[in-house]
């Protein structure tokens, strides 16, 4: 199946590993050409912009989904390169896996350090967006695809703050489906997928993921790539406002 993506212009944030790079080398092996953020590891956004094709075909700009300006800057940095942005995957986030015995329960939780996490979680992709979305009307095509979490529908312990951060993407996306000037946007909600942060923590909590998954198994990177690519490309022609779980039925 044709894409339609050879030379679209993308920008995907939070790509130096897991999701986000599985997701930026899908759109390069479509020919598109691929911007990446990172928040501090330069090296490691340089070597992932060696793997999509080098400077020609990509670029790496920082970003902060706590700081508005950097948003705004890295957006702009984009367009200007390319001359504008056609595609945007919001799948930074806010968020490290831990073992649920050392969380605190919500009542101790430090209160600047959970707003914070929930405005980086919502507000930041909602920036991002409203930076991107002008250029995309003008042009009268683009693509947004904002990553949610299965924890937004199931909930975790110790994970109140982003599951409702999370959860405030499925209403954006409600509102934001009705852009029109053929501009479609959907958010993808992975479950446990086998990222190296995830396969980081104890094999316990894995197996527990596993055994709660219809499927019998994670997803894989590349797996919920590939669904974020298709609703991103011409081959989705009408697919807006959804929310597609990638969880193996969870």
């Amino acid at each position: 199946m044709d894409l339609g993506l050879k030379d679209k212009r993308v920008l995907v944030t939070g790509a130096t590993r897991g999701i986000g790079r599985a997701t930026a080398r899908v759109f390069a092996e479509e020919g598109a050409r691929v911007a990446i953020t990172y928040h501090s590891a330069v090296d490691a956004a340089n070597d992932v912009v060696e793997e999509l094709g080098g400077q020609d075909r990509a670029c790496a700009v920082r970003y902060d989904l706590n700081d508005p300006q950097l948003i705004e800057q890295a957006v702009r940095t984009v367009e200007e390169r390319w001359g504008g942005i056609d595609v945007l995957v919001a799948n930074a986030q806010s968020f490290v896996w831990s073992d649920p015995d050392k969380l605190p329960y919500f009542e101790n939780l430090d209160v600047d350090e959970g707003f914070t996490l929930f405005r980086g979680n919502s507000e930041g992709h909602m920036l991002a967006i409203r930076a991107a979305l002008g250029g995309m009307r003008r042009q009268g095509w683009g693509r947004i695809v904002l990553l949610s979490s299965v924890t937004a529908k199931h909930g975790r312990f110790g994970a109140e703050i982003y599951s409702a951060a999370k959860a405030s993407l499925h209403g954006f996306v409600r509102g934001l489906m009705w852009t029109g000037d053929g501009v479609l946007a959907n958010v993808v909600a992975p479950g446990g997928t086998l990222t190296e942060s995830l396969q980081a923590v104890d094999p316990e909590l894995l197996k527990q993921g596993i055994a709660e998954t219809p499927s019998g198994r994670l997803s894989t990177p590349e797996e919920v790539a590939r669904v974020i690519v298709f609703l991103c490309s011409e081959a989705n022609g009408n697919v807006n406002g959804e929310v597609i779980h990638t969880a193996g039925g969870r």
